[in-house]
């Protein structure tokens, strides 16, 4: 019994030291990483021994396998403006196929009156800076690009680091797995099956992770939007609706109408009828004062003759 968990003990101990030491081991990012390990899986000093290659061929052969081992992840956007946006399409879709890609996602539609489509293209690593080409002519369709952009991460450090992890736990899982064929007692073989649990769902983990990172070095990601050059007269005449302002037109006079209309029915319902009382009321008031004699002025006596006066 002693001995069953003295190796478990063990066992564990070695998933704690193999997680460390894997996470230590992360390689640094860059070319110069990935010269290093290509050297240290090779010979483990990164300094070449025996004779040297021949000026010329060889050493630059060594150089370009270095490169060619390194996993980058490369990943673009291109804004390009095209002639025709649906033959733009076909070509560039065309040319991506030739080339062992294919179209990871689109979107096509209009913008104003303007057809626009944005296409996201996965490209063989080994081929991009073909696609980048590709797409800059497209057969002569490309007029402009308006903006392209491009980066690249080198993983080959992660790679490694997961690739060590992996196998470290892997190993341990094969130590739990001949520790679980010899425990006897319920309770050691329940906490071994926990144990080859927690290990194996660390290495489907890292299994995903690795996967991801080969597959993202290996197909390159490239989004594309292609559009059409908007026309001078198109955009002078872009804000001017004829339509519009005849609607606008018509509104207004039929508001005016309608104001109009509104003054007349408040005039012959409400006005008119208070006018006619206001003129029935004058009209008996000038009536009664005419026969009473209201308003009428005395006439005043004429005035004396003036006297002549006589000559002396």
């Amino acid at each position: 019994m002693r001995t069953i968990r003295s190796i478990l003990f063990l066992a564990i101990l070695g998933i704690a030291l193999s997680a460390c030491a894997g996470s230590a081991a992360q390689a640094p990012v860059g070319a110069d990483a990935a010269v290093g390990d290509s050297a240290s899986r090779a010979g483990g000093t990164g300094v070449t021994t025996g004779p040297l290659p021949a000026a010329g061929g060889d050493l630059a052969g060594t150089a370009i396998a270095t490169v060619d081992d390194a996993k980058i992840i490369r990943t673009g956007t291109m804004d390009l403006q095209v002639s025709d946006v649906q033959a733009a399409v076909k070509a560039a879709r065309s040319a991506i196929l030739a080339m062992g890609g294919y179209v990871g996602a689109s979107n096509a539609g209009t913008k104003g009156d303007t057809p626009f489509a944005e296409i996201s293209y996965r490209i063989p690593a080994d081929r991009w800076e073909d696609a980048l080409a590709a797409l800059r002519d497209l057969g002569g369709l490309t007029s402009k690009v308006v903006s392209e952009q491009t980066q690249a991460v080198e993983v080959t450090g992660q790679v490694v680091d997961l690739e060590a992890r992996i196998k470290n736990l892997q190993a341990s899982e094969t130590a739990l797995q001949g520790i679980a064929g010899r425990a006897t007692k319920i309770t050691d073989v329940l906490e071994v099956q926990a144990q080859l649990t927690t290990v194996r769902g660390q290495i489907e983990e890292l299994t995903a992770q690795l996967k991801d990172l080969n597959d993202r070095a290996t197909y390159a990601t490239l989004s594309a939007t292609y559009s059409a050059p908007v026309v001078a007269v198109q955009v002078a005449t872009k804000g001017w609706d004829p339509a519009a302002a005849v609607d606008q037109a018509l509104a207004s006079l039929v508001s005016i109408v309608q104001h109009v209309a509104d003054a007349g029915i408040w005039f012959v319902i409400v006005w008119l009828p208070v006018l006619i009382v206001f003129a029935v009321v004058a009209a008996i008031a000038i009536a009664i004062a005419r026969r009473t004699g209201l308003g009428r002025r005395t006439p005043m006596p004429p005035a004396p003759p003036a006297e002549v006066p006589t000559a002396g």
